[in-house]
């Protein structure tokens, strides 16, 4: 049976994320110390040691999770553990691409880091909003979000569950619109922006220069693309994380496509468990397990060698 590692995004930040893998783990503990000269932050402090309240802010939340990421993909690659396919959420992406060797962990993390800075950026000249629309049918959101000018859909995470993001006056009339058509929640999120929407375009065009000065090696391990729902060769990965700023996050298609495929195993690598919960929304029938720890990573290798 086929393994998916899934990477998070922006929103799976946890308060000493990597630290107890990082400590047992020579080779966890180096990508610490590797993104944290790549991104010239202390990753090491933040992830280990920083309340929630320092970790939030996009430009340090997500080369922090990526790094978190790596550290433990880091762990699962020392105990002899491999995917046969990478996929990520948002910024997981960044990560997804490291596992499949098309970048090192610094030129991961350095893109990170500048995506972060040129989002947060956007977003306080451009405020807006996200909301999460539970209980409709994709088609229905979409629906709207043709319907209401400045709102559009941002991230397909499962059935029932369509991300929107816009302008505050456009998601606040979706949010009302979808509860008049039967949604059972309309939740806005606690983010800064409008991402994944044109309301981000300038970080698109920010960002544009600094992946244009990476080199992409070929994928080791198929990537499937969340912004396209396909598996995606070198030569179209700088425009897809250009791309991807102000494109939604097609995570339920691109996930189904991995089923087809034959992946039975979701291997969540990084802090929190939201992916592997969306996985199983989206397919019962498949696995979905966090490693986002020592015990969880230890649990995995249970598993594995009893499979």
């Amino acid at each position: 049976m086929k393994i998916a590692f899934c990477f998070p995004g922006q929103g799976s930040v946890e308060q000493g994320m990597g630290r107890d893998v990082a400590e047992a783990v020579p080779e966890a503990m180096e990508v610490f110390e590797r993104a944290s000269e790549a991104s010239d932050l202390d990753l090491r402090r933040l992830c280990f040691e920083a309340p929630l309240s320092e970790l939030v802010a996009t430009e340090i939340q997500q080369p922090a999770l990526v790094a978190s990421s790596l550290a433990l993909l880091a762990a699962l690659r020392a105990r002899g553990i491999h995917a046969d396919y990478v996929i990520g959420h948002s910024v997981g992406e960044f990560a997804a691409l490291a596992a499949s060797d098309v970048v090192e962990v610094e030129g991961a993390v350095a893109l990170v880091r500048e995506r972060g800075i040129a989002m947060a950026e956007a977003a306080r000249q451009h405020p807006g909003a996200m909301a999460a629309i539970l209980g409709l049918e994709d088609e229905v959101v979409e629906e709207l979000c043709r319907r209401i000018q400045g709102v559009w859909p941002a991230n397909y995470n499962c059935p029932g569950q369509l991300v929107v993001s816009g302008a505050h006056p456009s998601v606040d009339e979706c949010c009302e619109e979808a509860e008049r058509e039967g949604a059972k929640r309309a939740v806005k999120l606690k983010v800064s922006g409008a991402f994944h929407s044109p309301l981000v375009a300038r970080a698109a065009e920010r960002l544009k220069p600094a992946v244009d000065r990476i080199k992409f090696s070929p994928p080791s391990v198929p990537f499937m693309s969340t912004v396209t729902a396909k598996i995606e060769p070198a030569q179209k990965l700088g425009t897809l994380l250009v791309d991807q700023l102000t494109s939604p996050v097609k995570f339920t298609q691109a996930t189904r496509e991995l089923i087809k495929d034959g992946v039975g195993t979701f291997v969540e690598v990084g802090p929190g468990n939201v992916l592997s919960g969306l996985v199983k929304r989206i397919d019962r029938s498949v696995k979905a397990v966090s490693v986002n720890n020592l015990a969880s990573l230890r649990k995995l290798e249970e598993t594995l060698d009893t499979a």
